[in-house]
């Protein structure tokens, strides 16, 4: 399913928004599930992913994949997406979590 996050199209990355306030265009966009492991199928599923530049999905400091910070920013506004997008659906109910 399309991202209810983040449009691939922009070419922007999704954390050097957030962070830095860059809505530059960038090449080799990484595509990030939001909530990975286990609920990567339903992350596909309910369109909760975004596009990261190389260093904001991998490489430290910045990494989601290496700094906590940084990943419970991403599940807090894909809980919120989700909430928004979902109003029906019980997120906690179908990921297992709460992440506000």
């Amino acid at each position: 399913m399309k991202s209810i996050m983040h449009n691939k199209q922009d070419g922007t990355c999704y954390l050097c928004m957030k962070l830095n306030y860059d809505y530059q265009r960038r090449e080799g966009l990484e595509e990030h599930h939001v909530f990975g492991g286990p609920c990567k199928k339903l992350s596909t599923k309910y369109g909760l992913t975004v596009y990261l530049c190389h260093e904001h999905h991998t490489e430290p400091p910045e990494g989601v994949h290496r700094n906590k910070a940084n990943m419970d920013l991403l599940h807090k506004e894909g809980q919120r997406a989700f909430i928004k997008r979902y109003p029906g659906k019980d997120f906690m109910e179908i990921f297992g979590r709460n992440y506000l």
